[in-house]
C-alpha cells in the first residue's frame, strides 16, 4: 500500500513539472522591416463650446487692506 502511494506521488509530481509554463522576462518586437501605411483621418466637423467660469461664493472675504488691523495691533502692544 505504501509503495502504491509513493508511486502515485511520483507520477503526480512528474505531471506537475510537465504542466508548468515558463514565460520569458522580456519580449522584444522588431518593427524595422515593416512598412506601415495609413491615411490621416480628420473629424468632419468640430464643435467647440465655451464653458462658463465657475462662480464660487467664498465663505471668507479676502482682505485687501491690512492697514487698520496693523494699527490696532500696534496700539494693543503699546
Amino acid at each position: 500500500m505504501i509503495l502504491l502511494l509513493a508511486l502515485m506521488n511520483i507520477a503526480f509530481a512528474a505531471d506537475d513539472e510537465e504542466d508548468r509554463v515558463v514565460y520569458k522576462k522580456t519580449t522584444e518586437i522588431d518593427f524595422e522591416d515593416l512598412e506601415i501605411e495609413g491615411v490621416l483621418q480628420k473629424p468632419q466637423s468640430a464643435l467647440v463650446l465655451e464653458r462658463k467660469k465657475a462662480n464660487f461664493n467664498p465663505h471668507n472675504k479676502l482682505r485687501v487692506d491690512w492697514k487698520d488691523e496693523m494699527e490696532q495691533s500696534v496700539d494693543e502692544i503699546k
